[in-house]
């Protein structure tokens, strides 16, 4: 794991079409923008396990 200090407005650049910028400290809070193409689907970890979950386990609905 890299870990980074960075102060607000400053950039971190993950190969050449994604950037994280500092927007914002407050205590323990940490706010990033997150560029990427479009292709690129970005989520938080745990909305991205609810998604893999839903995906290896879907609901199947009963035919009437």
């Amino acid at each position: 794991m890299l870990v980074l200090s960075r102060a607000v407005g400053e950039i971190i650049s993950i190969g050449d079409h994604i950037t994280l910028r500092i927007l914002e400290v407050n205590n323990l809070q940490v706010k990033l923008g997150v560029q990427a193409p479009t292709g690129v689907n970005v989520h938080r970890a745990e909305v991205y396990e609810r998604i893999r979950h839903q995906q290896a386990n879907p609901v199947s609905v009963p035919n009437p």
